[in-house]
């Protein structure tokens, strides 16, 4: 007789086959066939409604892995919420304008601009960036990202930007936007202003100056310590082609500055502590240096210097901005140049003091307009000024040096600090609303909330205006006849129908008399004519916008949003300009909580770049390994820290994943003839082990919805992990293969039971994480009645059940059992390393204790089973064995071959084999089944 023909194996065409990263694409298309995001939102209409807002990326080029990365995160929170009690519908969302896109637009050869109107010009600019919405479209659903993609929001929409008007009136009417002049970041190779967020620095080689200011005016003071005519203001600087806007220097107050003559009879007038270090710049010799007096930065005010290139005054203020952090102690001071500069030069103007004003020597271009370096490009001018310092006297030292540098963030060229006339969002108006609001927010990591705080409060005033054409127009005209500008409720309600209906071409295609109410008059003086500002907002004015233009648009979605998750680069942009844009215009901000994530890095932790080599695409992870795995990867690591990534790291993760893998595909196999509506074994009537194995199972659940409240991801794989090798493989599972092949037929639906109830449930908790290999699971497995057997997405997560955690004695039992399997699974391999044996069914375990109820409890037990031997006899007296000293149970095992006969279905030893007359190459257990199924 054949007796395999009576052991329980797993069917031969196994639905979970190999290639699933080449059968995704597929299983994504069905998805969508199906319209799987509307049914598993649907499903949760009228359940508490959970909303996380998208961070729009820029719609220019491909993703990448830490946009991939973004997405994912966000799929897996949507997922899990709308899986566990929420409805939690997902809107993405594209930033379409800006520089990067107009860039673009003008490097192409195709497009002559001067052979097209402004609206024609920006209408390029919108092909361009809808063509990257659509590739970046399939790019996030490639990654299994569910969400609105046929409806999703994008800053060029008409709808958006008129509500992105109404946000900007709102803020006006309410006193925070103003006209001004100050020095702001100005990008001379793309002509435009920039806001704090658009700046990245980078380490430039640059030649630092001490430059001497001659004495003109001393107010009587100094001329009875030193020779005025050889007397002068040491100032430093990094930036030699700001000192023709020199108007000023600035000394503090309260510090104490020397006149220190030098062994070449100059006196220099320095910060006390900083004299020494200028000396050793400057190659004088300190020690042999004099100091002739001392005295306080507030005595030289009002003093004036000559301007060592130009006929005029520099004259001596006080500030607070000036350190003894490096330099002279005497501040160079171009108001045209610096923000601190701006503002002492304004508070002395102010104040009558002075009539310095704000001389701004260079154009938009970056070409310097002073009548010496009048025409040359400003970084030109900088050796020219070097040069001419040098030759004129002027120059005490210089120095080659090394420092961090402003940047355009899009074009990467160095920018300068200019004054021009821009249109501000006063942020010191709202920045103490702003900071308190952030006590009410939850912050993940918690450092979230001091980087937020501290942005703001040290942040200038937000220049929202930019020098170009594709973004939304700021709506202000000005009257033809007073000058006034103007912007109202009445006109911004105006302009914001006229863009929700036309798009904001309407802006350049009419003329301002059109863009105006019909009979409207300048609040000023009454006339009616007027032109129209020509400026564009910067698009984190348009990002910023988006709880208003999304969140408040869109009914199913709520304000303020649960949570908004985005890099940590964004305290700077949208989550700041989300902030201040909401504080402004509603007095409360636009997010429950706030989480961020790290940078993605190589597997050394360098930043990736193309030009190093060490760059990982995700379209290399998904042609690898396919899109699940690199949703893995997401999962597998504490995000709020910087990610790494690699193919050693992808190559290892993968071995992970096959471990759950195939744990599931076990599980499945030996579901193969099982219908959970008929065949479920009670729970009361379950084998001890398969109880054992649901209350493992249960923790499993309890930990894992824990960690998916607090989004600790990588907290989930690991435990899903764990439960899948330790729990499963390396336990469970081995333990009942022998059942569920030889067993009877209760004791194998016992175990299916547990395996139905674990894998049904496991699906379940990975669905998030695992998009493709859950819908794989789940399409093959068996189902109950009650279950949408469409998607897993379709059903709810497992909760915590009380019914199936074990009693504390039972708890205890178990952890005794496991203790001693382990010790005789460690004598095992021990005896299998010395040769005695090499099949472990093939042994005999003999395992004594010192004590006789750790005897009655073990001779209780089926250890046999349980250690996957054939046979344990539990002794008192002492055997030659290895001690087990470390057992919870202290013991000595010893390990032998077993001379009883082998039973050739079950494979286990046992001395009665060959008693049967029907089966005599039978054990009685395996007799008794095959009669029973006969």
């Amino acid at each position: 007789m054949d007796y395999n023909q009576t052991i329980h194996l797993p069917q031969t065409d196994f639905p979970m086959r190999a290639g699933l990263p080449k059968r995704e694409p597929e299983m994504l298309q069905a998805m969508y066939d199906k319209d799987l995001y509307h049914k598993m939102v649907g499903r949760n209409d009228g359940k508490p409604l959970f909303v996380l807002h998208d961070g729009p990326p820029y719609a220019n080029g491909s993703i990448h892995i830490g946009t991939a990365l973004n997405k994912i995160l966000k799929d897996i929170i949507v997922k899990e919420k709308n899986m566990t009690g929420y409805c939690s519908p997902y809107v993405p969302g594209w930033d379409t304008h800006g520089l990067p896109i107009e860039s673009a637009i003008l490097k192409d050869k195709k497009v002559k601009r001067d052979e097209l109107t402004t609206s024609e010009f920006r209408e390029k600019c919108k092909e361009y960036a809808l063509s990257f919405v659509d590739k970046q479209r399939e790019q996030f659903k490639r990654l299994g990202v569910l969400g609105e993609w046929d409806d999703p929001y994008l800053t060029l929409k008409p709808a958006f930007e008129a509500k992105q008007v109404e946000i900007f009136g709102k803020m006006a009417e309410k006193g925070f936007i103003y006209k001004g002049m100050k020095p702001v970041y100005w990008c001379p190779h793309d002509q435009t202003a920039l806001a704090e967020a658009e700046i990245e620095y980078q380490d430039d080689p640059c030649t630092t100056l001490f430059v001497k200011f001659p004495v003109r005016d001393d107010q009587g003071k100094l001329g009875r310590y030193a020779d005025l005519s050889k007397t002068y203001f040491v100032i430093w600087t990094t930036t030699p082609w700001t000192i023709p806007g020199n108007m000023a220097i600035c000394l503090n107050a309260e510090y104490d500055y020397v006149l220190l003559q030098a062994p070449n009879g100059e006196v220099y007038i320095l910060a006390k502590d900083l004299a020494e270090s200028v000396c050793k710049a400057a190659h004088i010799d300190f020690e042999a240096s004099k100091v002739l007096a001392v005295l306080k930065g507030s005595a030289f005010e009002r003093m004036t210097a000559k301007h060592p290139m130009f006929d005029r005054d520099s004259v001596i203020l006080n500030g607070d901005h000036v350190t003894l952090d490096a330099g002279t102690g005497c501040v160079h001071t171009a108001p045209g140049f610096g923000a601190d500069d701006f503002n002492i030069c304004r508070q002395y103007d102010a104040a009558g003091l002075t009539h310095i004003g704000t001389p701004v020597p260079v154009n938009a271009k970056g070409v310097m307009t002073d009548e010496r370096y009048n025409g040359q490009f400003y970084a030109k001018a900088n050796d020219m000024v070097v040069e001419d310092l040098e030759a004129e006297g002027f120059l005490l030292a210089k120095e080659e040096i090394t420092h961090s540098y402003p940047h355009c963030w899009r074009c990467k060229h160095p920018i300068i600090y200019r004054a021009t006339e821009q249109w501000f969002c006063s942020v010191d108006a709202i920045k103490d609303a702003a900071v308190a609001a952030c006590d009410d927010i939850q912050w993940k990591p918690d450092w979230g909330k001091d980087r937020m705080t501290g942005m703001i409060t040290e942040r200038n005033d937000w220049c929202i205006s930019r020098q170009r054409v594709w973004g939304v127009p700021i709506p202000i005209f000005y009257c033809d006849s007073c000058g006034a500008d103007i912007v109202t409720p009445e006109t911004i309600r105006h302009v914001a129908a006229l863009f929700r209906e036309h798009g904001s071409n309407v802006w350049f295609d009419r003329e301002a008399d059109e863009l105006v109410p019909a009979g409207f008059r300048c609040p000023k003086c009454g006339h009616t004519h007027f032109t129209k500002e020509s400026d564009i907002m910067d698009v984190w004015f348009d990002s910023g916008s988006t709880h208003a233009a999304v969140l408040d648009e869109r009914p199913y979605l709520h304000f303020p949003a649960d949570v908004y998750l985005e890099g940590g680069d964004q305290y700077r942009g949208w989550f700041q300009s989300s902030m201040l844009t909401s504080i402004a215009a509603k007095g409360v901000a636009p997010y429950k909580q706030i989480i961020t994530h790290g940078w993605t890095v190589d597997g050394e932790g360098k930043a990736m770049h193309k030009s190093l080599g060490n760059a990982v695409g995700p379209e290399e992870v998904i042609k690898d390994y396919g899109a699940d795995m690199l949703r893995l990867w997401v999962a597998s690591a504490d995000y709020t820290q910087d990610m790494r990534i690699s193919k050693d790291i992808m190559k290892q993760l993968s071995q992970a994943y096959l471990k759950i893998r195939n744990t599931a595909r076990y599980m499945l196999g030996n579901l193969c003839d099982f219908n959970p509506d008929t065949d479920q074994t009670p729970l009361d009537r379950m084998e001890a082990l398969d109880r054992f194995a649901l209350a493992s199972f249960n923790d499993l659940v309890k930990t894992v919805r824990e960690a998916y409240v607090r989004y600790e991801f990588h907290a989930v794989y690991r435990a899903v992990y764990n439960f899948c090798v330790v729990d499963m493989s390396n336990f469970y599972l081995d333990i009942i293969k022998d059942r569920l092949y030889c067993g009877d037929a209760h004791g194998r639906r016992s175990a299916q039971t547990a395996l139905y109830t674990i894998l049904d449930g496991m699906t379940r908790l990975i669905a998030p994480i695992l998009a493709f290999t859950s819908d794989e699971i789940w399409s093959a497995m068996p189902h109950t009645a009650d279950v949408n057997t469409e998607s897993v997405l379709l059903n709810d997560m497992p909760g915590f059940d009380a019914a199936l955690a074990l009693s504390e004695e039972e708890t205890f039992r178990w952890g005794l059992l496991i203790s001693v399997r382990d010790a005789v699974n460690k004598a095992l391999e021990n005896a299998r390393a010395a040769g005695v044996f090499k099949k472990a069914q093939d042994t005999e375990v003999t395992l004594s204790v010192a004590e006789q109820k750790d005897a009655d409890f073990l001779s209780g037990v089926d250890l046999a089973t349980l250690c996957i031997v054939s046979r344990v006899t539990v002794t008192t007296g002492a055997v030659e064995g290895e001690k087990m000293a470390d057992c919870l149970i202290p013991c000595t095992i010893a390990v032998k071959l077993s001379e009883a006969p082998k039973c050739v279905r079950c494979w286990n030893h046992n001395e009665h084999v060959g008693e049967d007359h029907d089966h005599p190459e039978l054990c009685p257990r395996c007799a008794g089944v095959v009669r029973a199924e006969a």
